[in-house]
């Protein structure tokens, strides 16, 4: 997959979310005639912010995910969200899996994710803990 495309309330807001936290700034964004801001990462994915003005309706099991290098790098991001007051909404830390989900702007659940198999081999755990849930208050940040 190379690209998703979200609906968004608030492209500027939208925008400076991605750019922030999940690395959405590393090449100049574009805007297309038809008023998709296109977002890109490092690695070459694009992330399209489609301008909607009518409510987003998702389904509450519905995210999507980044995959960070380290299990550090997932618990200092997870530090800033806090930090900023981002709507947290689980958290895992184990030994198999250290992953954090918050809210962006529209209430889309994005996933900050390590796994053992992404590190070298001979650091991989057993393993796996139920789900930490976060323990801020669901009004009041940026994401709610």
């Amino acid at each position: 997959m190379d690209h998703l495309a979200i609906p968004v309330r608030d492209q500027t807001r939208s925008r400076g979310f991605y750019e922030t936290y999940f690395g959405f700034g590393s090449r100049p964004a574009r805007r297309y005639d038809d008023g998709v801001l296109m977002l890109y990462n490092a690695a070459g994915f694009a992330l399209a912010l489609g301008p909607e003005t009518e409510p987003i309706h998702r389904p509450s099991w519905m995210h999507f995910g980044v995959g960070l290098p380290c299990r550090e790098a997932v618990l200092r991001l997870r530090e800033r969200l806090v930090a900023d007051r981002i709507e947290l909404v689980e958290e895992w830390d184990g030994p198999d899996y250290v992953s954090v989900k918050c809210r962006d702007p529209d209430g889309y659940i994005v996933e900050a994710f390590w796994e053992p198999e992404m590190a070298p081999p001979g650091t991989r755990g057993t393993a796996r803990p139920a789900p930490v849930r976060a323990r801020l208050p669901r009004s009041g940040g940026r994401g709610s």
